[in-house]
Parts: C-alpha cells; sequence; structure tokens
C-alpha cells in the first residue's frame, strides 16, 4: 500500500512511520523537516509547509493518507480537499478532547462535541484545541464523506512522548524512595501505548474501514492505585525500594498541586471531569484493538527515557522539591 503520512517523525507520527515501513507500504513523509529530520533517512520526504506547498504533492497519487498533525480547520482542509482527487482513504488523529460534556463517564462515539463559537478567530489554545478537532473532523469527512477514518485517542503514552506526563510516574517510582500518590486511589484512569493505537491504526487503513472511533485503554477498568502498584513492581524487579504516601484531593488543592501536568493521570473530583478517563472504547475493540501488557508499556518508557537526554525541566510531574515540601506538611 502506498501511503502519505502528514508529519510523520514525531512520536504517533514516528511510530505510524516505523510499524508502516516494518510492514512493507511504500511510505512517503510530508513535513516542514523540523521535527527529527534524520530519523528515515531512506524514506521519501518531502519537505514543506502543509499551509503553503501542497502544490509539491499534485501528480502524485496514494493509497491513503494518514494526518496526525492537523489542528486547525482551514489547514486540515487545503490537505483534505487537495487529496480528495488523488487519494483513496484519509485517516484523521482527533481526540477525545472533542466532547462537550466531561462530567458524564463512559462516553462513546455519538456523545455531543464541543461547538465552535462563529467568528472566533482559529487560535489553537488548551481551550480551543477540542472545538477546533471537532471542526477538523467535518472538514475531512466533507471531503472523503465515504473513506475517512477519524481517530479520537485519549492520553498516548510510551516512548518517544513528548508531553513527559505518563512518564512521569514510572521514572518518578524507579527512583525509589517514599512517592507522592494523588487523591483517590480507586480513581479511573485511562491510556494507551502508542504502539498499540499505532499498529491498530494500521489495521484499520488496511482494511479501509471508515467512521468514527475513540481509541484509549486498557479494556477494562484501570485504577490509579493499580497502574502506580504496577509501577513499583517494575522498580523492585531492580532491587528499588518505593513507598506510596496518599495523599487527599483537599490538601492537594489548598497547597497548589496542579492536577493533570504536575500531577499526572489525577483529576480532582470537584473539577467533574471523570469522563475523561472513562471513555467508551467498545466500538474500537470490537474492531480489533489490543494493548500489550501495562508491564511492558512501563518497562520501554523507562529505558527509553533514560537514554534521551533532557535539557532543563521536563515539562510535567512536580519537582523533587515541592513533592518533599507536599508530603513533610502532610505528614505533620
Amino acid at each position: 500500500m502506498k501511503l502519505l503520512i502528514i508529519g510523520g517523525t514525531k512520536f504517533l507520527g514516528r511510530h505510524l512511520t516505523d510499524i508502516a515501513v516494518a510492514r512493507g507500504h511504500d511510505v512517503t513523509l510530508f513535513n516542514r523537516g523540523k521535527s527529527n529530520p534524520d530519523i528515515f533517512p531512506t524514506i521519501e520526504t518531502i519537505n514543506g509547509d502543509r499551509n503553503e506547498d501542497l502544490h509539491l504533492l499534485e501528480g502524485r497519487e496514494w493509497d491513503a493518507v494518514i494526518d496526525p498533525s492537523g489542528y486547525l480547520p482551514t489547514s486540515v482542509k487545503k490537505s483534505a480537499q487537495m487529496l480528495a482527487k488523488s487519494v483513496k482513504h484519509y485517516t484523521f488523529i482527533s481526540s477525545i478532547s472533542v466532547y462537550n460534556d466531561f462530567n458524564q463517564t463512559d462516553i462513546d462515539e455519538t456523545a455531543e462535541v464541543s461547538p465552535w463559537e462563529q467568528g472566533t478567530e482559529e487560535v489553537l489554545t488548551g481551550e480551543t484545541y477540542g472545538p477546533l478537532k471537532v471542526l477538523c473532523e467535518k472538514v475531512v469527512q466533507d471531503s472523503f464523506p465515504e473513506h475517512s477514518l477519524i481517530i479520537r485517542p485519549g492520553l498516548i503514552v510510551g516512548p518517544h512522548d513528548p508531553t513527559d506526563r505518563f512518564t512521569y510516574w514510572p521514572l518518578r517510582i524507579y527512583e525509589g524512595g517514599e512517592v507522592l500518590a494523588p487523591g483517590n486511589p480507586n480513581a479511573n484512569v485511562q491510556f494507551i501505548d502508542v504502539r498499540d493505537l499505532s499498529e491498530w491504526i494500521l489495521n484499520m487503513i488496511e482494511e479501509q474501514k471508515s467512521g468514527t472511533y475513540n481509541a484509549t485503554g486498557p479494556d477494562r477498568d484501570l485504577k490509579m492505585e493499580e497502574f502506580l502498584n504496577e509501577c513499583v513492581d517494575v522498580a523492585s524487579e531492580k532491587g528499588i525500594g518505593v513507598n506510596l504516601t496518599w495523599v487527599n484531593e483537599e490538601f492537594l488543592l489548598d497547597n497548589e498541586a496542579g492536577y493533570w501536568i504536575e500531577l499526572p493521570l489525577w483529576i480532582p473530583e470537584k473539577e467533574k471531569k471523570a469522563g475523561m478517563l472513562s471513555t467508551n472504547c467498545k466500538k474500537a475493540l470490537r474492531e480489533g484493538l489490543t494493548f500489550r501488557p501495562l508491564k511492558e508499556t512501563i518497562r520501554d518508557t523507562i529505558a527509553w527515557d533514560l537514554e534521551r537526554k533532557v535539557v532543563g525541566e521536563k515539562k510535567a510531574g512536580l519537582t523533587r522539591e515541592k513533592e518533599t515540601h507536599l508530603l513533610k506538611h502532610w505528614q505533620k
């Protein structure tokens, strides 16, 4: 299969490229050449901006295009309309952030999505990310009404994750000692290994599937306590001692401990956003979405993180100083 990937060198796109090549597909990348430009020296790469240089793709045909790098509908519309003439199938990577009400749980693909206020400037922020993805989905579906695949992942994790969110927990626990564990141990958590997501997306493309799918995991309820204990088990394989100290929500909020970024995967109950970590993915499961063992994701994330070089502080997680401060005051 001839595949065009818009991007293809950063996190999800990187894994999609790796797996597609391993499966024997003929892959072309179209990107600006700014993120990891040298990681695929043997793959055809067309350097260009999706807003200005789509003419570089004219005269070419592909069986399918994968778009993991579309955030603004005007940009996605340009690529979708132009490629509709030369590509049979368009996969757009969206997000569960499109949903309008995370106060409800078990959100499936039929749930209400976030509206976009007409006349609002297309500027990507934390607040506009979801509504803009909704508009991106629509322009893809308009251009490929029978051959579009919309994927709505939750938190994507694993090697090469640039956000540091999931990575914080395996690495912090691997350091050992007393570790602050946030909120309710029985709170639900969800995430998906980037390799499981990539494998499944390519399966769907190879089968020319269309439609909209939530995609996160695992295929059962996973609680924060179980997840952190799995991290502890991996650390113990190397003889590292860990003591989890659970700190309640009220104390954390009173002491300005930030949720989701500073303490990844923790969302206070008072925020009424439980649906972010309890999305219904039964539709994807019926189409063959599967998950590797959690410990494998944890081990591989640790191994990757220990090899990479990070300049400055990581993008997510408590600093050791703040964690020590919070634990000291919690134990008073």
